[in-house]
């Protein structure tokens, strides 16, 4: 196919449109079985994935469901629902178009079974449940293509296995299926084709003309970045002028706790009352889908958010985007700032606004990797497995299958394409008897073989099975609701874990007012709202990104040079009296700062792992420091460095980082540790040992983890090679504790250690003698002590004239 049908040239020619370039090379290569569109934000790549199904759907003659849309959030396959229904409207085209997520009512997918639509928009969690339907045959019969929509972010996560498991099920049905995978932002194309192709096909990419560079620089505030901290409370007035000369700002945040607070500061010193609001993944749908509604209609001037709006959903005329806090990754900010101008060849326009002074480092740093076009993001590694075990069981859910029929079909997903069969059939003998320790428990025999097929042992199971499908891991969140008396209006969720911790008159931030905890009544928080304007903080479960292996290295690089034109001057003078009183940290040592600070003896490891890894580096040095009779006492993380302190000077470092010895310390301390029983909790709700949704009630956080902890220490004591306890090291090691990174640095170093054993605190170190959880100090005069400490810290460093 080479040409639009005349419907579709005439309303291109009515809006003075012309199709662009990459749009008409997918025209052209409608046919492909794969291909991956590279194009910015604003180019057009939604309706260039859509425009050959609306071509081959202009002139009707097509039966039940032509092509499939895949989003990783909600939101967004509303959003292109809404934008797509229009101009098939305008055009008169004979297609139906619908969407299918978690909020969809239960008699709209009951019909959508029945009679699917031309068009289906959807997630991975409800495409795979869709696969496990007996009829799923008779529901894809005439699928055609499956658009992926920023399959970047589904890449980097287990809803991506998901996802591709999926479409193996869909290839076997649909041998003719074609695949389309859209993206801005991608560090390594030629993974994402892989990862996205039916292996061992190729997948064809696509590249877009990248449009005109960014316009992206730091903020410029008057006052200075504080030493510590998140909150960037400093920068509020200027954030304020910058929402005042614009249409609409994205304000992003990587936290929903810092989103909460930023938004209620901004709040308080809004005296010109602009409308401004708040939205993230914790708030109840209904307020979510009230701010969406309003930027779409371009009332809102600007919104304090998270990730929930990262992805390519196009509402309100948002022209200015503000980053606060460092952005950690290079991918994640490119993708932030292609919300500002969503235009085909309109630069877009975003701020960095640093939280501290170290943050002004990375920023910087962030800002020079946009410009080299230098994205980031780690190799995938192999298809997870516990995803495999829950894939075994949706296609028992759907009918007999055959072992090995079902294995080939497994590799053709790209993340499986090198999975074994011994690897394949352990899982299958996971699915079927719960392996060996768990075999004699009649609740985990769920799949029999019968007539060379397997197949549920009992039927009514696949209910169970359905209602917990899906790799997204919530934390264990509790809704949040006003008091019955007060209208029992929902609020949102917070994290149970947290709400343990209330009791009744306690303030918190929810949607950015400040609400008073009344009672927990049947699992739900009742509040009321409160006149307090010092809330105590929801910590929501928001993720905490750690800096990205490539930015650390640009961070490295930077603190390397002899001078820093590019920094303010504030903070290349700080980076000044830190060389001049002891050293940079460089790419191939490892500086350590050895000194003593009110009464303590301090250790200060610069490692520039990320704060996973630097945590963990943490745990692992404290230890062998207390094997060596130093007697530590704490630490406290960062990004880039890890203090430690205790009672005995640190004078030769080598013992600390024998490879062999840290790895011993970590298997150690990870076998009883709750690290590895929370991973196993996840891994096993995911691979299906333990339901969260039951038919009865879904049980709790606390329920869940009784379980699940019962379950590991009886794996742990009678089965230590089973199944999940392989998932759950291997999803710690890279995950929660990060030690591939710990490995990589020592690799890198190669038992090169600058240890500077100095008379005081350095520049570099006294940042994190203010991190949270290093500073007691509490109350009403809080931030007037951390400041006091602040500026004490510096006049020690020799920071006096630093401001």
């Amino acid at each position: 196919m080479t040409e639009l049908p005349a419907k579709l040239t005439d309303w291109f020619a009515a809006r003075g449109w012309s199709v662009h370039p990459h749009q008409q090379e997918m025209l052209e290569r409608s046919y492909d079985p794969s291909l991956l569109l590279i194009a910015p934000t604003g180019g057009g790549k939604t309706l260039a994935g859509f425009l050959p199904t609306l071509a081959e759907l202009s002139e009707g003659g097509h039966e039940g469901l032509h092509t499939l849309y895949i989003s990783p959030l909600k939101a967004l396959a509303s959003d292109i629902r809404r934008n797509l229904t229009t101009p098939v409207e305008e055009m008169g085209l004979p297609i139906r178009i619908e969407d299918r997520t978690g909020d969809t009512s239960y008699t709209q997918k009951r019909r959508q079974r029945a009679d699917p639509p031309d068009i289906l928009l959807t997630t991975p969690e409800s495409l795979a449940l869709l696969t496990s339907y007996e009829d799923a045959p008779r529901i894809f019969a005439g699928l055609q293509r499956v658009v992926i929509d920023e399959v970047h972010a589904v890449a980097e996560s287990k809803r991506g296995d998901q996802l591709m498991l999926a479409l193996s099920r869909l290839q076997a049905l649909c041998p003719g299926l074609r695949r389309v995978g859209l993206s801005a932002t991608v560090e390594d194309p030629d993974a994402i084709a892989r990862f996205l192709a039916r292996h061992p096909d190729p997948c064809e990419i696509i590249e877009a003309d990248p449009g005109p560079e960014p316009d992206i620089q730091m903020l410029e505030v008057a006052e200075a970045p504080p030493w510590a901290g998140g909150g960037a409370a400093y920068a509020i007035p200027a954030v304020l002028e910058q929402v005042k000369a614009h249409n609409t700002t994205l304000i992003f945040h990587n936290t929903r706790a810092q989103a909460e607070i930023f938004f209620r500061n901004l709040w308080l010193a809004n005296e010109g009352n602009l409308a401004i609001g708040i939205h993230h993944g914790s708030l109840d749908r209904g307020q979510r889908q009230r701010v969406e509604g309003a930027m779409q209609r371009g009332e809102l001037r600007a919104i304090v958010c998270t990730g929930s709006l990262d992805l390519g959903i196009d509402w309100g005329d948002v022209d200015l985007v503000i980053q606060v806090g460092a952005p950690k990754n290079v991918k994640r900010l490119v993708q932030r700032i292609g919300r500002a101008n969503h235009r085909y060849n309109a630069p877009s326009k975003a701020l960095l606004v640093p939280a501290n002074r170290f943050e002004v480092v990375e920023c910087v740093a962030a800002l020079e990797a946009v410009r080299a076009r230098d994205l980031d993001g780690d190799p995938r590694g192999p298809g997870p497995l516990d995803v495999l075990c829950q894939h075994i069981l949706i296609a028992a859910c759907s009918g007999p299958f055959d072992a090995g029929a079902l294995y080939d079909e497994v590799r053709t997903a790209g993340p499986y394409a090198a999975l074994t069969r011994p690897e394949f059939d352990d899982c299958l003998d996971f699915c079927a008897t719960g392996g060996y320790a768990l075999r004699a428990y009649d609740k985990w025999q769920r799949l029999v073989e019968r007539e060379g097929k397997w197949q549920l042992r009992d039927p009514r199971s696949a209910q169970i099975i359905r209602m917990n499908i899906g790799t997204i891991q919530d934390s264990d969140l509790l809704k949040v609701r006003m008091q019955r008396n007060r209208g029992g209006k929902p609020l949102g969720e917070i994290e149970e874990a947290f709400a343990a911790t209330l009791t009744p008159g306690d303030t918190f931030l929810m949607g950015g007012q400040v609400v008073r905890y009344e009672s927990l009544r049947e699992m739900t928080v009742e509040v009321s709202r409160s006149d307090g304007k010092k809330p105590k903080i929801a910590t929501f479960a928001g993720t905490k990104f750690a800096t990205s292996t490539q930015l650390s290295q640009r961070i490295i690089a930077m603190l390397a040079q002899p001078d820093w034109p590019a920094l303010p001057g504030h903070t290349a003078e700080w980076l000044h009296l830190q060389r001049r009183m002891s050293k940079m940290p460089t790419a191939g040592r490892l500086l350590i700062e050895s000194f003593p600070h009110d009464g303590r003896e301090h250790a200060c490891i610069y490692g520039f792992a990320g704060r996973n890894a630097q945590q963990t580096l943490g745990l692992l040095i404290s230890k062998r420091m207390e094997e060596l009779g130093l007697d530590p006492l704490g630490f406290v993380s960062t990004d880039y460095a890890t203090l430690i302190w205790g009672l005995e000077p640190l004078t030769d470092a080598a013992p600390l980082f024998d490879g062999t010895a840290l790895r011993e310390g970590l298997d150690q301390w990870l076998t009883g540790n709750a690290v590895m029983k929370r991973t196993f909790r996840a891994s096993a709700t995911i691979a299906g040992l333990i339901q969260r949704n039951l038919p009865q009630a879904r049980k709790s956080g606390r329920q869940a983890t009784f379980s699940s902890d019962i379950l590991y220490d009886t794996l742990v004591k009678y089965d230590p090679d089973h199944l999940l306890l392989r998932i759950t090291r291997t999803e710690a090691m890279r995950g929660l504790v990060d030690f591939g990174r710990i490995e990589e640095m020592i690799a890198r170093i190669d038992g090169r250690i600058d240890l500077m054993r100095l008379p005081r605190v350095t520049p570099l170190a006294a940042p994190l003698f203010l991190e949270a959880g290093r500073t007691p100090v509490s109350g009403a005069g809080e931030e007037r002590l951390l400041t006091e400490e602040a500026d004490r810290l510096m006049r020690e460093a020799g920071l006096a004239q630093v401001s």
